[in-house]
């Protein structure tokens, strides 16, 4: 049976880097993780048997995690210090707008499935329309009661959509609009060093570990996000990611999205899936529209802000900015922000809606 994992295993990554080479070769925007996503999406989709790799998902998160928190330099950490109300307006939204999506999913498919409670209905279509992290929103909603496969597929239908939408209305954006790179590689080397890539590797894997061991969400990437940002907002800079490690780390991560869409994925409610896929569409408008706003009130680039704001994962979206390099530091504080206030707070407002409803 290890044999077979391995064999499955190696067989999807081969299947995903052929297909990120091809991107490479095609100028698709952040090629190392759409591609490898769109290849194994498809093939898991036909029925291959395609497989990620649990320890490799850890270790591309790892590495972005450690990448971009080399953005934060005490300069820049300032620059994010004073946009705290515009990151407070972000996180207001994003629950706001979850909720709303979360509501809109109830009255459109309680009266289609009779065979769901309507508590357990009501459940089901609040958390997956709450904008976090897909295992989080899954296991909260299995604790109240609701059709976890439901909510598994929302966020992970959700996550797609934005992250193949976003890169290429950018590289859209560049191409009509003249967009340019807003920022470049933190000051400090631009190559990796050693030993100082080493002692990076060594400091932000303890952090990744000491998350993991308290329980927290997503701690292979916010650990070594957190043990970077300390270091770089320090003034340490220790030694840059090299390019080649920050591509094998993407692909894993769009392999870890592709094999989620199986046979049997489509198959669970299509109408359900159709539905979220449009009321993403929907919330991607909306958020252009509030990234809009913040741009004029804070004076940085719309494209940074719909970034920012994007409904997509903190990982995905981070990739994206830093790729075509639009703003790194503030998409991550951003997402940050919002991702730890929606674990926070979107099972105790589920409590007080459902006792007020």
């Amino acid at each position: 049976m290890r044999f077979q994992t391995a064999v499955r295993v190696l067989a999807t990554l081969g299947l995903a880097l052929a297909a990120a080479q091809l991107c490479v070769w095609l100028k698709t925007p952040i090629p190392w993780m759409i591609g490898p996503l769109l290849a194994t999406a498809f093939a898991s989709m036909a029925g291959l048997p395609t497989l990620s790799s649990g320890a490799l998902r850890n270790g591309g998160q790892w590495v972005i995690g450690a990448a971009l928190g080399l953005y934060f330099t005490p300069q820049v950490t300032a620059l994010v210090a004073g946009l705290w109300w515009a990151i407070a307006l972000g996180v207001v939204w994003a629950l706001g707008l979850g909720a709303l999506f979360g509501l809109w999913l109830e009255r459109l498919h309680a009266p289609t499935m009779p065979e769901v409670a309507a508590p357990a209905m009501r459940a089901t279509t609040y958390f997956a329309g709450a904008i976090g992290g897909a295992s989080e929103m899954t296991l909260l909603a299995e604790r109240q009661g609701a059709r976890t496969d439901l909510v598994a597929a929302a966020h992970s239908m959700r996550l797609v959509v934005v992250v193949l939408a976003i890169p290429f209305a950018m590289q859209w954006a560049r191409s009509h609009w003249g967009l340019q790179a807003l920022d470049m590689t933190p000051p400090g080397p631009r190559s990796a060093q050693w030993p100082g890539l080493l002692w990076l590797a060594l400091a932000t894997g303890a952090g990744a570990w000491l998350a993991q061991r308290l329980g927290r969400a997503n701690p292979w990437f916010m650990g070594a996000l957190a043990v970077s940002m300390g270091l770089a907002m320090a003034g340490l800079q220790l030694s840059p990611i090299p390019t080649w490690l920050s591509n094998a780390a993407q692909l894993v991560i769009g392999v870890s999205l592709g094999v989620r869409f199986t046979a049997e994925f489509l198959h669970t409610a299509p109408r359900w899936l159709l539905s979220v896929a449009l009321g993403t569409v929907f919330m991607l408008l909306l958020c252009a529209g509030l990234a809009g706003l913040l741009a004029w009130a804070t004076g940085l680039h719309p494209a940074t802000m719909i970034l920012a704001s994007a409904p997509g994962g903190i990982a995905e979206m981070a990739i994206t900015a830093k790729v075509l390099q639009l703003g790194v530091p503030v998409v991550t504080a951003f997402q940050v922000c919002r991702l730890v206030a929606v674990l926070l707070l979107v099972n105790p407002l589920f409590g007080w809606w459902r006792r007020h409803a």
